[in-house]
């Protein structure tokens, strides 16, 4: 099995920094992050300002175009191998100068990879810090917020008292059984491989899901027994910076006047919006993972009148510290400074 790829100072692809010096981290002031597209992008931009140089680790090739090229930054592409590949990556930069923190940025719900930094990291008496999450404030009416309106074929909407949309914490997928989803369409936001498990314990009437575009998520999509009219491959933005002012949909200028607008990326949720009006969604199944990628969730659901669903987060280790982003910046300083771990 092949090891993680190195992308020195390049975010694009192997070939733009072929030519760039691939020596490693470099003197101390370094920072190993390991991430995704949610709050790493953001958090990496921030690090390279203050002047430190940076490993990026994500997943796939997706994820590393979320993270704009930087001569301070080093993106590593591919899954990392367990505990003893991590301690072994340490050591070898260790050779080099060595990082002065490793940053655990992953997914809440991604355990595994989480296990596998502290085990390594404690084996060599490696700093790590964890950056948590702000969580997402539960919504509620405003005297000025109008009535929510019925659906477009005429059902009810899930209120709760308050007049807002239904939204529930699910300890389990397993708790989907005990739900009064008869005659409703869930759209699923959980990730590909937990697809087969939803449906086994959903009562709902039709399902569909919003899925990455990679040939495993489709495959596991397939096989939990969606068919390609209930799935919906979209890699999500949430990571990248917002478009520069002037960017919008192609088309003519306002009121018909002066060229049309270049194009720029749709704004964040409104692929989502889409599908769940495309698809007469009732309610979403997500998870309860916090920061953008939740408030995203809940405010659509909030707008469109939709049942939120969350999957609980699981409980982050309590040997790591989680700061949330500012916190985080704070206590990692910069490069020639304190503090001191």
């Amino acid at each position: 099995m092949h090891g993680p790829e190195i992308h020195q100072g390049e975010a694009g692809g192997p070939d733009q920094g072929a030519e760039r010096d691939s020596s490693g981290p470099g003197p101390a002031g370094a920072i190993w992050l390991v991430s995704g597209i949610g709050e790493g992008p953001r958090l990496a931009r921030a690090l390279l300002a203050r002047g430190w140089r940076l490993r990026v680790s994500v997943v796939g090739e997706a994820a590393g175009r979320a993270y704009a090229p930087h001569p301070a930054l080093e993106l590593q592409v591919g899954a990392l191998a367990g505990p003893g590949a991590i301690a072994a990556a340490l050591e070898e930069a260790r050779s080099q100068g060595g990082f002065r923190w490793v940053v655990d940025g992953t997914h809440p719900f991604a355990e595994r990879i989480s296990a596998d930094l502290l085990t390594a990291c404690r084996r060599l008496d490696q700093p790590l810090l964890r950056l948590q999450r702000p969580p997402v404030a539960v919504p509620t009416p405003l005297p000025s917020t109008a009535p929510l309106e019925s659906r477009a074929d005429g059902g009810a909407l899930a209120l709760a008292p308050g007049g807002l949309p239904r939204r529930q914490v699910l300890s389990s997928l397993q708790d989907l059984a005990a739900l009064d989803l008869g005659g409703k369409r869930l759209l699923l936001a959980i990730g590909a491989r937990r697809l087969r498990e939803a449906l086994a314990h959903s009562p709902a009437d039709a399902h569909f899901a919003r899925i990455l575009p990679n040939p495993t998520a489709l495959a596991l999509a397939r096989a939990a027994g969606l068919a390609d009219g209930q799935l919906a491959c979209v890699h999500p933005r949430l990571g990248l910076p917002s478009p520069p002012p002037g960017r919008g949909p192609v088309g003519i200028g306002a009121e018909g006047r002066g060229p049309a607008k270049e194009p720029g990326p749709p704004r964040p949720g409104a692929i989502e919006r889409a599908l769940c009006r495309r698809w007469g969604i009732d309610a979403v199944l997500c998870r309860q993972s916090g920061g953008v990628t939740e408030q995203l969730w809940s405010d659509l659901c909030v707008e469109l009148g939709l049942e939120l669903l969350l999957l609980r987060q699981p409980q982050a280790s309590s040997q790591v510290p989680g700061l949330e982003f500012s916190a985080l910046l704070a206590t990692l300083g910069h490069p020639g400074g304190l503090p001191q771990p």
